[in-house]
Order: structure tokens, then sequence, then C-alpha cells
């Protein structure tokens, strides 16, 4: 899908950095997949999973609208295992939640290897789950119960020794004891809580071949709502921080057209998007961007990925949200209102 067209001269000179960008980000799930389906083969497995965490950090604070497109198409489109690919989205997430919260150090760390590694004791089975048409088998649903345990166990056998980090991971399925407001719970509790959200949000929005996955407005709803419907804290931070219509994620104009969502605005219904099919779903050569603030366009809803047969070239619109971000002030003569073309 071309868009040379919609993109000036001046921006070529970050086509080599975003391309760069996008390939970091396909070496660092790579990397992760090797460390989850083979843990033992990694020397001083925890130095390798703080180093992870570091190029993950660092290429969140670089564009953290970039991170969640990519993230979230990730989440419906990765090809190197389940797995790998949920824990990146998750810690990802936490990683933008940690900043919300203003979390201190240890405890950031902690959540966001936590994240990574929360799944590392049935790494195998997770992706095999994924591919699998029928309900787990008893022996597959005794290995899920048991998993935040057998994740402690190894990652403890491989030398891992912080102690807020092993608690996060055998915490993350539990249901909290009570309903105290979320940064009045423990510490452990608190992180594992906020894991958690994450955990059920990008695990939603994922597909299997059991079943497709669900919209981003139903995930939504999902997390922002604790047992017995109340109000849950970290579902809505987690809204807050990424977005009802986050980067990555294709919607419904209400004149039927489709777009992709690009960046986050200040206004939570009407992100940044671009355009890619017609209201007879045909497919654009080029995307469209349009401006949902300056327009009287809305968005219906939220797609999934099985809902929108198209092969996307994220590289284009990443680079597109870039421009849109930076040369806002001369964005008019590329909006395009729905319906205009």
């Amino acid at each position: 899908m071309p868009t040379s067209s919609l993109l000036p001269a001046a921006l070529a000179t970050d086509d080599d950095h975003y391309e760069d960008l996008l390939g970091l980000w396909s070496d660092l799930e790579a990397s992760l997949h090797l460390v989850l389906t083979s843990p033992a083969l990694v020397p001083e497995l925890p130095a390798k999973i703080q180093q992870l965490e570091t190029w993950m950090r660092d290429l969140v604070a670089h564009d953290t609208d970039a991170a969640l497109y990519l993230m979230f198409q990730l989440a419906g489109t990765s090809t190197v295992g389940y797995s790998a690919s949920h824990a990146l989205v998750c810690a990802t997430l936490c990683q933008i939640l940690a900043t919300s919260f203003e979390l201190p150090p240890h405890e950031r760390h902690s959540l966001v290897r936590a994240a990574l590694t929360m799944n590392i004791g049935m790494t195998t089975l997770q992706d095999q789950l994924s591919l699998q048409r029928d309900r787990p088998s008893p022996a597959q649903q005794q290995a899920i119960d048991h998993h935040p345990q057998a994740s402690r166990r190894l990652l403890e056998e491989q030398g891992v020794n912080d102690a807020l980090w092993l608690d996060i991971v055998s915490l993350h399925h539990a249901v909290p004891p009570t309903q105290l407001p979320l940064l009045q719970q423990p510490v452990a509790e608190r992180l594992a809580r906020i894991l958690a959200t994450t955990d059920r949000y990008a695990a939603m929005i994922s597909p299997r071949k059991s079943r497709p996955g669900r919209s981003v407005v139903d995930s939504t709803l999902a997390v922002t709502q604790g047992p017995s419907g109340v109000f849950d804290e970290a579902g809505q931070a987690l809204v807050q921080c990424a977005g009802h219509y986050p980067p990555g994620v294709f919607v419904r104009l209400d004149n039927d057209e489709t777009a992709i969502v690009l960046r986050r605005s200040p206004t939570a219904q009407a992100p940044l998007v671009a355009q890619v099919l017609t209201a007879q779903g045909f497919a654009l050569r080029q995307p469209r961007l349009v401006h949902l603030q300056a327009s009287d366009a809305r968005i219906s809803g939220a797609l999934t990925h099985t809902e929108v047969s198209l092969r996307v070239n994220h590289f284009a619109m990443v680079q597109l949200g870039l421009y849109a971000a930076r040369y806002s002030e001369g964005l008019q003569h590329l909006v395009q209102l729905p319906g205009t073309h």
C-alpha cells in the first residue's frame, strides 16, 4: 500500500530510522521466543531477561504510539509463537502503566520482568493451545491451573532471586481477597493485579484456532469491570493509557468506511486514523488521513483482525502517524474527510 504521495520529502530522512525501529521490535520478539522456549539453555537467564526489558523500555520510550501500534498488530498477527508475542504485549502495556502509576524503579522492573516470564512454565503448552481447536484436556487444564507456581519454580532454578518478581508471577492469576483500592493493596498483590489485567486484555484481543479475537471494545468492557461488576482501577488505567481505540486497531467509521488507528489524541474517542477501505470494502491505493476532531465523522465501533481482509504496510502506517504528530500544523492539506473521495 504505497503512501509516498502523502509524505513530504522532509520525512525521507526518517525512513531508515523507522525501518530499523520495526526491525528491532521483530528482533526483540524473536529473542524473547528463544528465551521462553529454551530457558535452561540460556546462560544467566536473569541478566538476559533484564536485557530484554531494557531493550523494550527503550523502544517504548522512543515512540509510545508506535509501540502500541505494533503491539496491537502483534497481538493479532504474530508468527513466532503466541507465548512470546503475548508476553511482549503484556510487558509493553505494563511498562506504559508503570509510568502512569509512577511506580518506583524496583516495582516497575519487577512488574515488567514478571510480564515477560509469567508463563515460562508452560510456553510450549501455551503455543500448542493457541493452535488447538478443542478445549484443553484434563491434563492440559491441570498444567494451566498450576502454571504460575511452575513458572516461579523454573525462574528460581535459573537464578532469579528477586522476591517481588517471583511473587508477581505466582499471584498473576490469584483472585484478590478483598476489594481494597488498588493503591492500598500490598505491593505484590497490587502489581499482580495490574499484570492480570493486561494479561486478560491481551488474551481477549488475540485470535486462536478455537475462536477469533474479540474487539478492543469488548476487551475494554471486560477489564474495566471487576468481580460482580466492581469498578476495576487497573483496567480503567489501562484504557486511559492505551486509549479507547489504541494505535494498531481497525475501526469502522459511521459512514461504513474502515480505518486503522495511527496515534492517540487528547480526545479519547477521536484518535488519528487512516482510512484503508471504502464503505464498499475496496482497498484504497493510498491510505487517507482522517482528522476526526476536525470533521463530523465518528468511530462507530472497533473491528477484529479477522473482520478486515487487508494486508497492511506497517512501516508506511507508523511513518504516516509520525508525520501527522510532527507536522500537525501543516496537516490540513493532507486531511481527507470521510466520504469526500
